[in-house]
């Protein structure tokens, strides 16, 4: 389908800078844009292409003054990089959606599946499980007993869900994703033996949680492993035995966060940062990338480098001393050599 500058203008509430009649079809990112599609900008970096760029239309933030003359049609916003997601998520939902049961599932007797689902190829649904209206679960899912998942569900190739778990509703779950697998619990014996520990509990994901591709979160030993409202994993996320994430918190690929953990609503965890075990975070901290949250964190809106962590502005010191410990180190063994040779004159006096 396609759009004018002016319709998408209307739709975002944002205002024509150009031809409002131009139209587009689909979308480009800004150093590739093509005519006929419709681009953003968002992050300063990338200002140079706005001149370049080939994209009929180009949303930008309403703070933006060009320093030269623009050839695609500006359609101004208050936030470029809101706008783009929804329009995207505008484009996604009128794309058709799959429907029907693929005569290769397997549905146990006592499991009910609500209204318009789509059930792709070789997925295997297992005793009373409870699956939602309109959810779409892709080929070679496996949903374990007494999973109970909601309305809006989206399920991808090959997503494991064990026994018992809870999937809210809008979640998403993409493919290669386990959910409810064994927390990492052994116990050594008088001869060093490790005996598994029963984990008995499950996996709760409350409304709107999206997990990400091969990404594990294990059972609890008992009670649950919670994921509350809003969360949003990256790909290859490790959640360990009963762990709570927060409402609206975001991890990003390759965090690890250890066992019963506590997290705080709207925290931010940058790619392979992680948490150690049985400690609690504090709402909207920041864990930068690498870095590993090592104890209690009781101060909230605060962002955090390195491991053991440290405020940033603390650790930023730190590593401004740490690249300059060469040069100190010289100087102290210059010192020393100094020191040396003026002893050695006095005692020679």
């Amino acid at each position: 389908m396609e759009f004018s500058a002016q319709q998408i203008a209307d739709y975002l509430k944002g205002k024509v800078v150009g031809n409002p009649a131009v139209t587009v079809s689909n979308f480009s990112k800004i150093e590739e844009g093509k005519s006929g599609t419709l681009s953003f900008l968002a992050n300063p970096k990338y200002t140079e292409y706005i001149y370049t760029t080939q994209a009929s239309i180009v949303l930008v933030n309403d703070s933006f003054v060009p320093e030269k003359e623009i050839r695609a049609t500006l359609v101004k916003v208050p936030d470029s990089y809101s706008a783009i997601a929804s329009l995207l998520t505008l484009a996604e939902s009128m794309q058709p959606k799959k429907n029907g049961i693929s005569s290769s599932v397997y549905i146990a007797d006592s499991a009910e599946i609500g209204d318009n689902p789509y059930i792709g190829a070789f997925t295997v649904i297992e005793s009373r499980v409870k699956i939602g209206d309109n959810a779409q679960i892709y080929p070679q899912v496996y949903i374990g007993d007494n999973v109970q998942i909601g309305d809006n569900v989206i399920i991808h190739p090959g997503a494991k869900i064990y026994k018992d778990c809870v999937i809210g509703n809008n979640c998403i779950i993409h493919a290669g994703a386990v959910i409810g697998s064994d927390g990492f619990g052994f116990a050594p014996d008088a001869t060093g033996t490790f005996n598994k520990i029963p984990q008995l509990g499950n996996v709760v994901l409350e409304d709107d949680v999206e997990i990400g591709a091969n990404t594990a979160i294990d059972r609890a030993t008992m009670g649950s492993t919670l994921i509350k409202k809003g969360v949003k994993l990256d790909n290859l996320v490790q959640i360990a035995h009963n762990v709570e994430i927060g409402e609206n918190t975001v991890m990003a690929a390759q965090t690890g966060i250890a066992g019963s953990t506590k997290i705080g609503k709207q925290c931010v965890f940058a790619g392979q940062s992680g948490a150690i075990g049985h400690i609690t975070i504090a709402d909207r901290s920041t864990i930068a990338g690498r870095a590993v949250a090592a104890s209690n964190i009781k101060e909230p809106n605060q962002a955090f480098l390195g491991y053991p962590h440290m405020k940033a502005r603390e650790w930023q010191r730190s590593h401004t001393c740490f690249k300059q410990l060469p040069d100190m180190r010289n100087k102290i063994f210059e010192l020393e050599k100094q020191l040396k040779e003026l002893k050695e004159q006095l005692t020679a006096k």
